[in-house]
């Protein structure tokens, strides 16, 4: 093993992958351990990794974003590279170690950090399970639990250099609100403290007491007890509350320039009965931010937005994010940096907690009952009469899963107006034929005769275009119906003018998760988040518990209003046949401005692939084939998935910190 195994040498061939790794010795199947830097300020993209062959294919790997300033990969090299190339930030970015370790390494590094992982690695190794041994070992020594976050962070915490870390210029005046019982002094002085200590200086602070100002606090101009505090932004601050020293030039940074943001807001991390937590959020998503307040603190939203949107001082935080939100900020910014310890959360002592549900009704947006200051979910409505949909189900044989499907969309589903599109491709089974004869007395249904090879794309399209629906629910096969409120759940987001694809929450025959939503670049390219949780799992921040925006949604179950399919030219059956084609059609969608959604509201089972089985030799050839289409398509994506944290783990199914 070499402190520096490896040195950067510039490329030209490419506009992303700018620059190779070029190692001191043969690296082909060892694994490279490499920590790297970023500018504080600069927006922390993951970088990527490609691993090229001598026969010209290659091997994509997506790194973590330096979020603290600093990040660590750890992966294999895989055999027959010949060249490693690298796309990271032109500026501001470095690597600051590289080193090259054998397996024996790096089973001595599961040991040490996940040894109960040890035992499966040795077996997959007298097994010769390559595969599986290389993400064994990727998440024993490369990934941490959320609860392992106080080490994680350790790791990789970079002191202040001001050579690297360079602030925008011309930072504009920050207002904040801090409101306090006498009480509460010490936890106020806590506050000021990390204030005083800011890299920005250009702040004001309403400080503002209920009952009598303890004596002892620091003095300084800045600090008054005015309610409303001058400057481009406004916040809240609870007692308590520690920013980190860069925390306000960050946020003011946000203000600057010739597009400043109307709302910004940062990760924070806080204390909890089991210790040290951090709140990564993602991307702006009104949706989310309506029905959990995920951005929470920092934030802050500009002068104007703040007066737009009829927020009054002495209102409270939750008041001016549920306004500002409800108002629709033109640009809203997530700094994915932790900028702050935040106080526990706790009731506002003079009755300025918002009611979310009585708000978010009165502005139009009726939602379930209020739980732990947020609601359960918006409740779109649906139009009287509903629209048609249109259910298209591609199919192939397997008589006993088709069956089971078909009854669950015509007899247990309280949606009253639907047709069903039965795209047969090419069965021979006699009991399928018994079904289509039973099932063409219902004038709800159409069956489709489409042999040939299989092409899930053009199937969907080919019932698509034999439909007559408003809206269109593409189902697979495997798929059964749980709930008769599935389709209502789903229609009513489909007929929302913002929103592309909707997503349900799909389990598996045990019970489990098997699809809450898409993640672009987990697994290199794409996957499903917290696959095989269980069905209760929250996910970080509740999300999981409220329908919300996702990069994608899967076509086991996929609503989209028919003009916006249309819009895109439906699923792309030339360079997606059979996969990718979903998120595919997600992306495309979103480039057009709609949105998807994920919803908990509809809930069925999924019997994952079980018609078409696991994709093994030429089907692995042609997975990975349009794979590599898809990363090429999406390479800007799979590097920033607005709606996942760049500190996220790509290597196990989410939520975890690499």
């Amino acid at each position: 093993m070499a402190a520096r195994a490896c040195r950067i040498a510039p490329r030209t061939d490419d506009p992303d992958f700018t620059r190779a790794l070029v190692p001191d010795a043969p690296a082909a199947g060892r694994w490279l351990a490499l920590d790297y830097a970023l500018d504080r300020f600069a927006e922390p993209v993951r970088p990527l990794l490609r691993f090229v062959r001598a026969d010209g294919t290659h091997e994509d790997a997506l790194l973590p974003g330096p979020v603290l300033g600093r990040a660590v990969w750890l992966g294999p090299v895989p055999p027959g590279t010949t060249d490693i190339l690298l796309a990271a930030p032109a500026e501001g970015f470095r690597i600051e170690a590289a080193r090259l370790l054998s397996r024996f390494s790096m089973l001595a590094l599961c040991a040490r950090r996940r040894p109960g992982k040890l035992p499966v690695a040795l077996y997959q190794w007298l097994r010769r399970d390559a595969r599986r041994l290389r993400n064994t070992l990727r998440i024993a020594a490369g990934v941490r639990p959320l609860a392992q976050y106080p080490v994680w962070k350790a790791e990789r915490a970079r002191a202040f250099e001001p050579a690297l870390d360079r602030a925008p210029p011309g930072q504009p005046r920050l207002g904040l609100i801090l409101e306090a019982a006498p009480a509460e002094a010490e936890a106020v002085r806590r506050t000021l403290a990390a204030l005083l200590a800011q890299s920005h200086r250009d702040w004001r602070l309403a400080l503002l007491w209920r009952g009598p100002a303890p004596a002892g606090l620091p003095a300084d101009p800045r600090i008054a007890g005015d309610d409303r505090p001058d400057g481009v932004a406004i916040g809240h601050l609870r007692p308590g509350d520690v920013l980190a020293p860069d925390a306000l030039a960050h946020l003011a940074a946000a203000f600057a320039g010739s597009e400043p943001a109307d709302l910004a807001y940062a990760d924070s991390e806080e204390e909890t009965p089991e210790g040290l937590r951090p709140r990564l959020k993602p991307g702006w998503s009104p949706d989310l931010a309506l029905t959990t307040l995920y951005p929470g603190r920092p934030l802050l939203v500009g002068a104007a937005l703040a007066a737009r949107c009829g927020w009054e001082p002495g209102t409270g935080a939750r008041a001016l994010l549920l306004a500002a939100t409800l108002a629709g900020p033109a640009r809203a910014r997530r700094i994915p940096r932790i900028l702050c310890r935040t106080a526990p959360e706790a009731p506002d002592p003079d009755g300025h907690a918002v009611d979310l549900a009585a708000a978010l009704s009165s502005a139009g947006h009726p939602a379930a009952p209020a739980r732990n200051g947020a609601v359960l979910d918006l409740d779109w409505p649906l139009p009287d009469p509903p629209p048609l949909v249109s259910v298209v189900v591609p199919t192939r044989d397997r008589p006993e899963l088709l069956q089971v499907a078909v009854r669950g969309v015509l007899h247990d589903t309280a949606y009253p107006a639907l047709e069903l599109v039965v795209v047969d491709n090419g069965s021979t089974d006699p009991a399928v034929a018994a079904l289509y004869a039973q099932w063409r007395s219902d004038p709800r249904v159409r069956i489709l005769d489409r042999p040939g090879p299989f092409n899930f794309s053009r199937l969907v399209n080919d019932g698509v275009a034999a439909s007559r629906g408003a809206v269109l629910v593409l189902l697979n096969n495997d798929v059964e119906v749980l709930h008769p409120d599935w389709l209502s759940a789903m229609v009513r987001q489909a007929l929302r003018p913002g929103v592309g694809a909707v997503g349900a929450k799909l389990l598996f025959g045990n019970g489990r998760i098997q699809h809450a939503g898409v993640v672009v670049g987990l697994g290199g390219r794409a996957g499903h988040i917290l696959r095989n949780r269980p069905a209760d799992t929250p996910g970080h921040l509740g999300r999981l518990t409220v329908a919300h925006e996702v990069a994608g949604v899967t076509a086991a179950c996929l609503a989209v209003a028919r003009e916006k399919f249309a819009a895109v030219g439906g699923l792309d059956a030339e360079a997606f046949p059979v996969d990718f084609n979903d998120i595919d059609l997600c992306l495309r969608l979103g480039a057009r401005g709609w949105t998807s959604v994920w919803t908990p509201r509809a809930v069925l089972a999924h019997h994952e692939s079980v018609s078409r089985g696991p994709s093994v030799g030429p089907a692995r050839a042609r997975f990975d084939a349009e794979g590599d289409r898809f990363a090429t398509r999406w390479r800007a994506v799979i590097r920033d998935d607005p709606y996942y944290h760049p500190a996220f783990s790509v290597t196990t199914f989410g939520e975890e910190l690499e």
